[in-house]
């Protein structure tokens, strides 16, 4: 087992209709600078969207999502995010900000497994 590194993640969240408040969990962003990690997974239960808004455009939501992760992957997908470093796009994605897709406030954390975080977070936060 190696020694605990601190990282910092967020959840991704989708707000159909912005003036209500209401928010669906979809995904976690991570953050591990001594990994040099910063990633997306997403998981939108779209039912469950649906049921807050049944006129959600769920194609724009996807292509949403898939931006994000985008970013955080960086290379020519992520546009001109991806001449930046993984703690730039990490802090560029939890930027606040009044769209369909928001992210959540920053937490801090410890793991021994920083590629395996983003995963064991998807399961606990969002399902």
């Amino acid at each position: 087992m190696s020694a605990p590194v601190v990282f910092e993640y967020a959840l991704v969240r989708v707000v159909p209709r912005v003036e209500r408040g209401e928010q669906l969990n979809a995904g976690v962003l991570v953050y591990c600078r001594p990994a040099g990690l910063v990633r997306a997974v997403i998981r939108l239960d779209e039912a469950r969207l649906l049921a807050l808004d049944p006129r959600a455009d769920l194609s724009a939501v996807r292509a949403a999502l898939a931006a994000v992760a985008a970013v955080c992957a960086g290379g020519p997908p992520a546009g001109q995010a991806a001449v930046d470093d993984p703690g730039r796009r990490f802090r560029w994605l939890t930027a606040p900000r009044s769209t369909v897709i928001q992210p959540g406030p920053v937490h801090c954390g410890l793991t021994t497994d920083p590629e395996r975080e983003p995963e064991r977070l998807l399961e606990r936060l969002v399902g």
